[in-house]
């Protein structure tokens, strides 16, 4: 779709008119870090981050939702309590818009989840080319430099002004009801193109995985009982940190609470990890992935084995590297574990 140039003034006289009409998060400096927020004001938003604390995929699928409320009298009366507001999210990196999209097609395959899928749909993203990447980045070795989908619009800055590309018709719209912008030039243009090809530089030339998205399945095919497991397994907490942190898990618990009166309650989902004790623990008791061990190998045959291929073509990763920037024991970095893997006889 069309290319156009909002330069600096442009671009917070759109973001205010966008906040003016409904709900906006953006990324915002929080301490020496960053994370979403609700935004204010356009001069509250950070467009040159490394890496947010927590993914945007908190808000398409919330880390704690109720799903219905129920009254018990007579008879049991359920009602549904999921809830859709539309919100606009400013400055996602291709990396976490790539998880997004997983996402999409995840809860969406076969038994289709309602409320994920209403959430998104009210979900308008401006995505934004990187202009940094964080110590722990390695997406340039996961394909996720760049996408093609998901978002309605994208942000580069080439300069002291922003080229916006249109991915949707709804982000075409949005710029023709909310900003003043021009067609970009052949200078523009070119200036883009440069800039995008040189995104994946932005990781550290150490960040490198030393190998293709494709040979990791391999990799670890060929090493399911390699000691390197039970030596990183034996640091590991099961804290659960680099699941509820990262952008591609999509597991989760379903609880009930029951009123203090006994009448009534709710069932609610609360985002859930494969790294924590209980997560395989079953009704009987029994608990099949009970060793650190096992959980910890799981979480990368889960990601790079089990769902690349039965349900996406690509690794469940998309190299953003907050797992590794959380993991107290250091542990978690694919990085290290593959490239180890690799020269593993």
């Amino acid at each position: 779709m069309a290319i156009n140039i909002l330069t600096t003034g442009q671009l917070e006289s759109f973001v205010n008119n966008l906040i003016g009409a409904g709900n906006v998060v953006g990324v915002q400096k929080k301490e020496n870090k960053f994370a979403y927020a609700p935004l204010k004001k356009a001069k509250d938003l950070v467009l040159d981050y490394d890496v947010t604390l927590l993914p945007p995929k908190k808000y398409i699928m919330p880390q704690w939702e109720t799903l219905i409320k129920f009254k018990i009298n007579d008879k049991v009366e359920v009602a549904d309590a999921s809830e859709t507001t539309p919100l606009t999210i400013v400055g996602i990196h291709p990396y976490d818009l790539k998880a997004i999209n997983q996402l999409d097609h995840l809860f969406q395959e076969k038994n289709e989840d309602g409320n994920y899928l209403k959430r998104r749909a009210a979900t308008t993203i401006i995505a934004l080319t990187p202009a940094r990447a964080s110590k722990w980045s390695f997406w340039a070795s996961m394909d996720s430099v760049s996408v093609d989908k998901g978002y309605d619009l994208l942000l580069t800055d080439i300069g002291g002004k922003y080229a916006v590309e249109t991915g949707t018709p709804k982000g075409e719209e949005l710029l023709k009801k909310f900003a003043k912008c021009d067609a970009a030039s052949s200078d523009d243009t070119k200036k883009l193109s440069e800039i995008k090809k040189s995104i994946a530089k932005l990781c550290n030339s150490d960040r490198k995985i030393n190998a293709t998205t494709k040979e990791l399945k391999t990799i670890l095919q060929k090493h399911r009982e390699s000691k390197i497991w039970d030596e990183k397994a034996e640091k590991c907490y099961s804290c659960g940190s680099c699941n509820m942190i990262c952008p591609t898990c999509y597991c989760f618990d379903v609880l009930e609470k029951l009123d203090l009166s006994l009448k009534g309650g709710s069932r609610y989902r609360i985002w859930d990890g494969c790294q924590l004790a209980d997560f395989a623990k079953i009704a009987s008791g029994e608990n099949f992935r009970e060793e650190r061990k096992d959980r910890y190998r799981h979480r990368f045959y889960r990601k790079w084995e089990y769902l690349f291929g039965s349900k996406l073509n690509e690794p469940a990763c998309v190299g953003c590297g907050r797992c590794s920037s959380v993991c107290l024991p250091d542990i978690t970095d694919p990085v290290k574990i593959f490239n180890s893997l690799k020269e593993e006889k």
